[in-house]
């Protein structure tokens, strides 16, 4: 009886807050062509995503929530064996107040205007290709403080499979002039680290300096720039970009940036063994609603250094909680592009065609 007890205690709490059950559940079909020797020309994968939401208001506007979120996937490639995984995907706990905010977990951290090419997804797998909008998360704990309507900070410790605590803070301006960021973070860690989402990976502990600008007028405007330093190389990325809605149609919104990449040894030595990188990438991308339920979207990108061009286009039908979703990447084959296999789901920038046809239901 006493364990009937807390039971119903329990399920008159949870009743009384606002408990959400959600997900998102995923079907992708992919045909390959020209890609690595090792990928299957055809493969298939289903996933879900269960999210449980908890929250509790209290009074002076003060809230606590949490989230739990699980990552479910299936994959089935015609050519080897059914591959399956489960991991968490998000589990956090929040406390807001009216100007300050923490939160502790396994969560999404990202920051910075850059769309496409970003220098700052430091803790992000943000894909404008991927319909679905994932992103993995980071164990860490996240403190921002909004002292006014006009600065918030942030400062954040994070924990990794090494025992390896990384630390960082942030401080975002907004002014009439624009938005401004700077941001710094210092990885202790020596696991790899892919340089902003392009097929560039390093490794070993590192400091990490960003700035950002945004400015919304006539045109939208920005620019995320970010220095990675290690002990024998540094990295220099930075993106500037633009955006404007053209008013065709139901309005034609182009955005355009380009990333600069530059990397530097910081000894001779370091120099003989890891050749510099010195690359510009560049993106131009079109997407218009038709009607209520379509979107298109069109992208070209370009890589300056090796002059060559990929293609994306994508056409999406979005109802109220299912949508569907059809693709076609055209990109160049790489033949080194097997040391970065692992790195590919994450790239804008793939190896050989793809035409993808993408599932999603939200409930």
């Amino acid at each position: 009886m006493r364990k009937l007890y807390i039971v119903y205690l329990y399920l008159s709490v949870l009743s009384s807050q606002n408990l959400l059950l959600k997900g998102q559940f995923w079907s992708v079909n992919q045909s390959f062509e020209g890609t690595l020797e090792n990928k299957p020309s055809i493969q298939s994968q289903l996933g879900y995503i269960p999210t449980l939401s908890l929250l509790k208001t209290f009074s002076n506007e003060r809230t606590l929530d949490l989230e739990w979120a699980h990552r479910l996937t299936g994959t089935n490639s015609y050519q080897d064996t059914f591959n399956s995984y489960d991991r968490p995907y998000r589990r956090w706990i929040r406390y807001s107040s009216n100007n300050v905010e923490a939160r502790l977990g396994l969560q999404k951290i990202t920051f910075g205007p850059a769309q496409i090419l970003r220098p700052l997804s430091w803790f992000d797998t943000i894909n404008i290709s991927d319909p679905t909008g994932q992103t993995d998360g980071v164990e860490a704990l996240r403190l921002r403080y909004f002292p006014n309507d006009i600065l918030s900070l942030w400062t954040w410790g994070m924990n990794s499979d090494s025992d390896k605590y990384s630390y960082g803070f942030r401080a975002e301006l907004m002014t009439v002039f624009g938005d401004w960021g700077i941001t710094h973070h210092r990885d202790e860690n020596v696991n790899s680290y892919q340089i902003g989402l392009l097929p560039i990976v390093a490794s070993g502990s590192n400091s990490r300096f960003a700035l950002d600008y945004r400015f919304d007028g006539i045109i939208g405007f920005w620019f995320e720039g970010s220095s990675i330093l290690y002990d024998k190389k540094s990295y220099d990325l930075a993106t500037i970009g633009a955006d404007y809605t053209l008013p065709i149609f139901n309005g034609i919104l182009i955005t355009s940036e380009t990333m600069h990449i530059n990397t530097r040894s910081i000894t001779e030595a370091t120099a003989a063994s890891y050749p510099n990188i010195n690359n510009t990438y560049s993106v131009i991308m079109g997407s218009m609603p038709i009607g209520l339920l379509h979107q298109a979207m069109a992208l070209i990108q370009w890589d300056w250094q090796r002059s060559i061009s990929n293609y994306y286009l994508r056409w999406g039908v979005t109802y109220d909680r299912l949508s569907f979703n059809f693709s076609l990447s055209v990109n160049s084959s790489i033949d080194n592009g097997k040391n970065y296999q692992q790195y590919l789901s994450k790239n804008l920038e793939g190896f050989g065609n793809i035409l993808d046809f993408t599932i999603i239901y939200n409930h």
